[in-house]
């Protein structure tokens, strides 16, 4: 996991496509520059990255999730180089690398352009200004966090999967909306994972939940090494047949049964009444749509 420190979360909020793409290159970047040292794997990994921008009470926190294969493929794909068991890279480094990378490129958007600020922030427009701002955000947090999947990789990816596809709240969290005021319930982390009821105005409520929102067409789920798509079909075919792996056989799953999987939710319980349960009474075979009737017209 590759989080951006809270000081960058104004400038996110002014800037979200520019600031999330340069999260995803520069871990794209940090990651395999430690697969191909020769002190670590000496090959190339491969991984998934997905963009996370919440907490639990709608509060912008920026990581960049990554699952990574633990081994790398040689470069002339003729090995497979297994990392030590329980450890990958050392994340201080990781940490270090991730940083420069990034402010390396927050440096090449200002000078190419692609940054606005406004508010708070307006003074950086000034080069002189941003210049002297920007080293101020090395000695914040730039957390790096590494480890193996305790319950397996199964595990991680279901729960990776379950909320890649929601949105910042979901509904079963949600209390009411009375009186212009929104109640949700959030778990508080720093007071031993008790569940809360938080309370906010309802403009409030929509202006944290906006802020999570991606600009269109920004993609969340990103794929690197031997996982991008313009060579995952031929070097994760190399990968199985160095580790003599078969090739997983996709299984037939029903669309409940795909979306409980992904999004945790039960689309045949109602979602008032909880216990009620969706039952087909027929099936409605397509036709075609009806021919448009064209007048005649009388020339006569």
């Amino acid at each position: 996991m590759f989080t951006l420190p809270h000081a960058l979360n104004l400038l996110a909020q002014g800037n979200p496509r520019v600031i999330y793409t340069l999260l995803c290159r520069a871990v794209a970047a940090t990651l395999p520059t430690f697969g191909r040292d020769r002190r670590h794997l000496g090959g190339d990994l491969g991984g998934t990255a997905i963009l996370h921008t919440w907490g639990q009470n709608l509060s912008q926190h920026l990581p960049l999730h990554c699952v990574v294969a633990g081994g790398a493929l040689t470069q002339d794909g003729t090995r497979w180089i297994s990392a030590p068991h329980g450890f990958l890279f050392p994340v201080r480094a990781l940490a270090r690398v991730f940083r420069g990378k990034y402010l390396g490129a927050l440096r090449r958007a200002f000078t190419t352009g692609k940054l606005v600020f406004a508010g708070a922030l307006a003074s950086l427009e000034d080069p002189a200004a941003f210049a002297a701002w920007l080293p101020e955000l090395r000695p914040h947090d730039w957390v790096v966090y590494a480890t193996r999947p305790f319950a397996g990789p199964t595990q991680i990816l279901e729960y990776l999967g379950r909320y890649t596809h929601r949105v910042a709240i979901s509904h079963q969290r949600l209390v009411g909306s009375t009186d212009g005021v929104v109640r949700f319930r959030w778990r508080d982390y720093a007071d031993g994972d008790r569940v809360k009821i938080m309370t906010l105005a309802a403009e409030e409520f929509i202006r944290r939940f906006l802020r999570h929102v991606v600009p269109g067409g920004f993609v969340r789920i990103r794929h690197f090494g031997f996982l991008a798509n313009r060579a995952r079909r031929t070097k994760l075919a190399r990968c199985r047949a160095l580790l003599a792996q078969p090739a997983p056989t996709a299984a037939a799953e029903s669309v409940p049964a795909l979306m409980l999987r992904l999004t945790g939710i039960d689309i045949e319980r109602c979602p008032v009444c909880q216990p009620g349960r969706l039952h087909v009474t027929a099936r409605l075979a397509p036709t075609s749509p009806p021919t448009r009737c064209v007048p005649v017209v009388d020339t006569s």
